[in-house]
């Protein structure tokens, strides 16, 4: 991806975001969660499809080879990569942003999503 669209924002610096949890951080008018796994970071709807409660409040962590975010409230976990729940109580999928890591910083773009959910 190029951003050449003008779609990405300028969220945050690549030190904002934390191994071991997530970030919250606004693009247009979406509240999303930010993960990292070393220098890849993914961005993920700040809503668990189960509860509507902050994802950006829970714990990030690599079970399996993938990077998950956890939810806080009901222990709901959702791979950073598909937006997919790999654990119960969650069933639904969560919208999942493009993300670039420039030099100055980490863009996304939410005007779009990388696995076909509209943001709720």
């Amino acid at each position: 991806m190029s951003g050449t669209d003008g779609a990405f924002e300028r969220v945050c610096s690549l030190d904002d975001v934390p191994t071991d949890e997530a970030l919250g951080v606004k693009a247009g008018d979406l509240e999303i969660a930010l993960g990292r796994d070393g220098d890849e970071v993914f961005a993920i709807q700040d809503l668990c499809s189960h509860a509507e409660v902050a994802l950006s409040e829970g714990e990030v962590a690599v079970v399996g080879g993938s990077c998950q975010i956890e939810c806080w409230l009901h222990g709901s976990m959702f791979d950073l990569r598909t937006g997919r729940p790999t654990g119960l109580p969650a069933t639904e999928p969560v919208a999942l942003f493009p993300v670039e890591v420039r030099a100055d910083g980490v863009y996304v773009d939410p005007t779009r999503t990388l696995n076909g959910v509209t943001p709720g």
